[in-house]
C-alpha cells in the first residue's frame, strides 16, 4: 500500500513539472452536477433544488481522489433568471482543494418550448499541498518538497445552455483563468490550473406509458490531456426508478441506478469498473452516490418528472 501512495506522490510531481493535467473533480453522475460544469444550467429545473454528490475514486488506493459537492439553484423573476451556489471539497494524495462558487444565468425564452440561458460563475478555492509530509520514492530528498503550498485561487466561468422538455445541449468553460499554484524559477518547476472545456447534449424519448429512455453524452477537453467522452444511456420505468450505463473512453464502464423514494426526493448510485492501465487488479473501482431534494414551492405546484 505504501508503494501505491508513492505512486500518487510521483504523479503529483509530474503534474508540477508539466504544469497541466485534468484537475477538476470527476463525477460519473455529472448529470446531477451540471451547474458545476455549466453555470448557465442554474434555474433550469424550474424549482429550488439541493443536490449532494460524493465520489470515492479508485477504491483501495491510499491517496486516491475523494470528492464531495453540495449545490443549490433556483429560478427567480418569473424564471427569467437562474441563481445558484456550490461548495466542494476535493482531495487527492497530499493535495486539498475547497471551493465556493456563485452562479447566475440569464434565461431567454426562444420558443414556447425552448429556453436559451447565458451564464457565469464567480468564486474561488483554497488550494493546499502538504508536501513536507510526502513519502518520496526510495527515500530521496527533493527541494520541491520543503515548503507546503497554501493559496487562494479566484476564478470565473462561462457557459451557454439550451433546453426544452425533450432535449438539451450546452457548452462551457467553468474556469477561465490559469491560476498559478506553485512556481520555483530557480528549478524551472511550476504548476497551474488548466482551462477545461465541456460540450454536452441529450434527449428523452417515451417508449409507451411505462418506459422513458434518455441517451446523453459529455465531452471534456483540457490542455495536456486527451479528449474524454462519456456516452450514457438511462432507462426510466414508471417515472420511479431507472437503470443505466456509461462508457468513458480509456477509463471506465459505469453502471448507474436512480430511484425516487418520495415526492421531491431522488437517490442515485454509480459504480465505475476501471478499464484503463490502472486496472481492477490495483483498484476495486470507483463508487459514487447522489441525493437530491426539490422544493415544490406553493402547495398547488406539483413537480413534473424532470430527466435533466
Amino acid at each position: 500500500m505504501k508503494s501505491k501512495f508513492k505512486l500518487v506522490v510521483l504523479t503529483w510531481m509530474v503534474s508540477c513539472t508539466l504544469g497541466f493535467a485534468q484537475q477538476d473533480p470527476q463525477y460519473s453522475l455529472y448529470m446531477f452536477n451540471t451547474m458545476s460544469l455549466n453555470p448557465a444550467y442554474a434555474g433550469s429545473r424550474d424549482v429550488l433544488n439541493v443536490t449532494m454528490l460524493y465520489r470515492n475514486q479508485w477504491s483501495g488506493i491510499k491517496g486516491a481522489p475523494e470528492s464531495v459537492t453540495i449545490a443549490a439553484d433556483m429560478p427567480v423573476m418569473n424564471e427569467k433568471i437562474g441563481l445558484g451556489a456550490m461548495v466542494y471539497k476535493d482531495k487527492i494524495g497530499i493535495e486539498n482543494n475547497t471551493g465556493l462558487y456563485l452562479s447566475y444565468a440569464q434565461r431567454i425564452r426562444i420558443t414556447n418550448a425552448g429556453t436559451l440561458a447565458l451564464g457565469g460563475t464567480l468564486g474561488g478555492s483554497l488550494y493546499s499541498a502538504d508536501v513536507t509530509n510526502a513519502t518520496l520514492y526510495l527515500g530521496q530528498s527533493d527541494v520541491v518538497f520543503t515548503n507546503n503550498v497554501n493559496k487562494f485561487v479566484p476564478n470565473l466561468g462561462l457557459g451557454i445552455y439550451y433546453s426544452t422538455d425533450k432535449w438539451y445541449t450546452g457548452i462551457s468553460m467553468p474556469r477561465t483563468y490559469n491560476n498559478q499554484l506553485y512556481s520555483d524559477k530557480s528549478l524551472t518547476i511550476s504548476a497551474s490550473q488548466a482551462r477545461h472545456y465541456f460540450l454536452m447534449a441529450g434527449f428523452v424519448k417515451k417508449m409507451g406509458a411505462i418506459v422513458v429512455v434518455k441517451p446523453s453524452f459529455m465531452a471534456k477537453a483540457v490542455t495536456g490531456a486527451p479528449v474524454q467522452v462519456d456516452l450514457n444511456l438511462n432507462v426510466w420505468f414508471y417515472n420511479k426508478f431507472s437503470v443505466g450505463a456509461s462508457y468513458r473512453n480509456a477509463d471506465a464502464i459505469i453502471g448507474i441506478l436512480e430511484f425516487i423514494p418520495a415526492q421531491g426526493w431522488k437517490l442515485g448510485y454509480a459504480y465505475d469498473y476501471t478499464i484503463s492501465d490502472l486496472s481492477n487488479s490495483v483498484t476495486s473501482g470507483s463508487n459514487e452516490i447522489m441525493l437530491r431534494y426539490e422544493f415544490a414551492g406553493s402547495k398547488s405546484k406539483v413537480i413534473s418528472p424532470r430527466y435533466f
